[in-house]
């Protein structure tokens, strides 16, 4: 006669688990709570309330595993809030810093290209032209309307740099060109260009840089 098997019982560190991952989902519940309560700008302190409950979780949660490994359901537990730290933490973290970046709450900055593809520095010969576009990154034209000014800030003064037009909004390409004046010292020079706009008594500011290194 066969001995009946014995129930199969869920292992010690599984509700362990669970409950650690449901209390790093709490946690996270009640930090963004709280911080949507207390917060008042719509972008200041915004990215440290994104990336809080993850640190807060992943840390900690491994720092509980390591301390009692021995004892498998606290290691669970701890194991369970480092689960919460990704999921869901981590992944709404990054949906919110997200929408900071598209509303423009990270701040803009001024892509320059040439046909199509950004440049970061280029190799130009003494006496030459380039032609480039720029645009307004990091912000939109419909959470922050109306037009950004270019400006530049020349490195050397064999170098010049004009825009085919003064103000476009983010988005939009304005043709920029430099001028390499013959006998411009060969060197590497650090072209920086500004679009500012003023709303208000509010101002945004986008920047960007590009190095040239002038040949003779």
């Amino acid at each position: 006669m066969s001995v009946p098997a014995a129930p199969l019982r869920p292992r010690p560190f599984l509700p362990a688990f669970l409950l650690g991952w449901g209390l790093g989902a709490l946690v996270l519940l009640l930090v963004r709570g709280a911080g949507l309560a207390l917060l008042e700008g719509p972008c200041q302190g915004r990215t440290v309330l994104a990336l809080l409950p993850p640190l807060l979780l992943g840390p900690g949660g491994l720092a509980l595993t390591a301390l009692n490994w021995n004892r498998p359901r606290r290691a669970a537990l701890g194991l369970g809030l480092v689960a919460a730290s990704l999921v869901p933490a981590l992944a709404v973290g990054a949906r919110d810093i997200g929408v900071l970046r598209a509303s423009g709450c990270a701040g803009g900055y001024v892509v320059m290209s040439r046909e199509g593809q950004p440049v970061a520095e280029l190799v130009v010969d003494a006496g030459s032209t380039l032609d480039l576009t720029a645009r307004v990154g990091g912000y939109s034209a419909q959470t922050h309307p109306g037009p950004f000014t270019f400006s530049s800030q020349v490195p050397a003064p064999g170098l010049s740099v004009s825009f085919g037009q003064a103000a476009a909004e983010a988005g939009q390409t304005v043709p920029l060109r430099v001028t390499v004046a013959p006998g411009t010292p060969a060197n590497s020079y650090v072209l920086n260009v500004r679009a500012v706009q003023r709303a208000g008594q509010q101002t945004y500011e986008a920047t960007g840089s590009l190095t040239l290194t002038v040949r003779p």
